[in-house]
């Protein structure tokens, strides 16, 4: 059964609710029930000798655990006899019994159940007669990992999550991001490490996602690995702040049996789950444009009173938006060049790459970054990729263990064009990325190449087939007799202080009505011209770029009593990407233009007479 199909399934259960429950409440009985199921279903084959190892460990007087979780063959068990189908068997008693039932799991998988307020639940629907009808629903469904894997038991649990945002106006891309972006994340993230990817080599390597959501990033890129390489271990750590989404995350780490433990509940910015921990590589999807108001004292306390030995010692960002704290709290988890080092991937939307000026909390950020050379590459991804807004996103990858070639540059890929229209919409999400176009991307930044996209136009400007990427070792195609070739750069290569600028400012001086120059009469500026701040301006001089002779040139000619106030330059980092993507295409001749206007009206007229006749 597919996940669509599965999830429809389940959904039915809603018609059972209706009335009882408003829509936007659903969630709350269908999310841990399926959760439970799915639960029931994974101990269904071991729970026979798992009741019988705790009848004998209790009579012997031992603590079961350690046997139980051995006889059950995951990271959780339940040593109750009960279970959903035997459930329905004593429909009078069904309220306790299903109390029983869910006390009955160890610890960590009653938290899960905890943190849904399922108790809450159980109780409303025994009151509304439909406890009884809702298990019955469940039991029928087959939710065994050889029934369902968990990949697509994932996918399920994002189709229901965003069915529920989407009724009760949350937004559902605060839990989860696109499996397609995760996997693109997650080709760009490993391409680099060969020992990691070889088949046969057990490495052992850490992983960890600040914002866990469902536990999506962790996922795909656990079953990337096991793909490539099955002798692998990836160990998963995450943080959510959301109850129910770490429920779910926490519920499919204990069935892929994962450290549960690594897995925390809370906010990472005001209380960090995994403080002094590092990690290999790291993946996260931080809300865009959510503002960090509430957890403003903590965070600014960090940064005043711990610095670059804090998490934020680059600079804040402005309050209105938080996402730049996520970058720099995964740049605190790097784990040091010297041990192997780190390589993360973040998704940001457009903000961060151009917001504040020089000085600013957002450039010194970017500032930081870009002088100690940590960003490998940005991916320009196209728009309607999310389902909660169709804004412009990019991934950063960001390492500190970059290879020989790509030391001191920044790779900038435009993969704003590589989408396919979806069957149906998904909320905002109305494009996805085709697995060619992942390896298209995941290729231009594993080669580390410049590129473009070119369309061959005959003479009458008819484009000839589709448009193809050529790198800078491929040989261009050969356009027609009076075509041309339209080149679109695709991935470019910059410098890391190509993004850079000095912002200096320019003073003018003050005159009296007299037209004549006012200078200062005490202190350091007696005898010196006074600037008029009405007159004052700033320029942004290149990096690369002499200050002086970029002022004599632009500056002095058109203000030739200007100067330069220099206790007042400052240093600014920005990465104007559209820019730098950006081809000019030269508007048509007014003859051209003429002609046309002339065809299209003499049409027109030739209608009207006919309209006339």
């Amino acid at each position: 059964m597919n996940h669509q199909a599965l999830s429809s399934f389940i959904w039915s259960v809603a018609d059972l609710l209706r009335g009882d429950y408003k829509q936007s409440e659903y969630g709350r009985v269908i999310l841990p029930f399926t959760v439970l199921r799915r639960l029931d279903c994974v101990l269904e084959a071991t729970k026979p000798a798992v009741l019988k190892e705790f009848e004998a460990k209790s009579k012997a007087g031992l603590n079961p655990e350690p046997f139980l979780l051995r006889k059950a063959g995951q990271s959780f068990y339940n040593c109750s006899p009960l279970d959903l189908v035997t459930l329905l068997g004593d429909q009078d008693h069904i309220r306790q019994n299903l109390y029983a039932y869910v006390q009955a799991f160890s610890p960590a998988a009653r938290d899960i159940f905890e943190r849904f307020d399922f108790y809450t639940q159980v109780e409303r629907l025994a009151k509304a007669n439909l406890l009884y009808l809702v298990v019955e629903k469940f039991a029928n469904i087959d939710l065994h990992p050889e029934a369902v894997d968990n990949a697509a038991m994932g996918a399920v649990f994002e189709e229901l999550i965003r069915k529920f945002a989407e009724i009760s106006n949350e937004t559902a891309g605060e839990h989860f991001t696109p499996r397609e972006v995760i996997r693109l994340m997650v080709d760009l993230l490993f391409i680099e490490d060969d020992d990691v990817l070889a088949p046969g080599n057990a490495v052992v390597r850490t992983i960890y996602d600040p914002t866990a959501g469902t536990g999506g990033m962790l996922s795909v890129a656990g079953e990337y690995l096991l793909e490539h390489n099955p002798q692998a271990r990836l160990t998963m750590y995450g943080q959510e702040l959301n109850d129910e989404s770490y429920a779910i995350c926490k519920a499919d780490m204990l069935i892929k049996g994962q450290p549960v433990e690594n897995i925390v509940v809370g906010n990472t910015l005001s209380d960090d789950g995994h403080a002094h921990t590092k990690f290999d590589y790291m993946l996260s999807n931080p809300p865009f444009g959510v503002e960090w108001k509430k957890v403003e004292k903590v965070v600014r306390q960090e940064h005043e009173q711990k610095g670059f030995d804090g998490r934020f010692g680059p600079g804040l960002p402005r309050v209105s938006d938080g996402s730049m704290l996520f970058l720099m709290h995964l740049l605190s988890k790097m784990r040091p060049a010297k041990d192997g080092g780190s390589r993360f991937g973040i998704v940001l939307n457009g903000s961060p790459l151009f917001t504040g000026g020089a000085g600013s909390g957002e450039s010194e950020i970017r500032r930081y970054v870009l002088e100690n050379d940590l960003v490998e590459a940005i991916v320009g991804l196209p728009t309607d990729m999310f389902y909660n807004t169709g804004i412009a996103t990019y991934i950063w990858i960001l390492s500190n263990k970059k290879p020989a070639d790509r030391k001191g540059f920044v790779q900038l890929i435009d993969a704003s064009s590589f989408w396919q229209k979806m069957r149906k919409s998904l909320g905002s999400k109305r494009k996805e990325m085709s697995e060619a176009h992942i390896a298209t991307v995941t290729r231009l930044f594993g080669d580390f190449t410049e590129a473009e996209l070119v369309t061959v136009f005959d003479a009458a400007g008819l484009a000839q087939g589709e448009p193809q990427l050529v790198t800078g070792t491929d040989n261009l195609p050969t356009a027609p007799e009076g075509g041309k070739l339209k080149k679109v750069p695709i991935s470019r290569i910059f410098k890391n202080q190509d993004f850079g600028y000095t912002t200096i400012t320019v003073e003018r001086p003050l005159r009296d009505e007299q037209g004549q120059v006012v200078l200062g009469l005490k202190g350091k500026q007696k005898g010196k011209p006074q600037a008029d701040s009405a007159l004052r301006d700033t320029e942004n001089v290149p990096l690369g770029e002499d200050i002086r002779a970029y002022f004599e040139r632009e500056v002095l000619p058109h203000a030739p009593d200007a100067w330069i106030d220099d206790e007042k330059s400052k240093v600014g980092y920005e990465i104007p990407f559209n820019r730098h993507f950006y081809v000019f295409e030269p508007p048509r001749s007014l003859h051209v233009i003429d002609e046309e206007l002339k065809t299209v009206t003499s049409s027109i007229m030739k209608m009207l007479e006919e309209l006339a006749e």
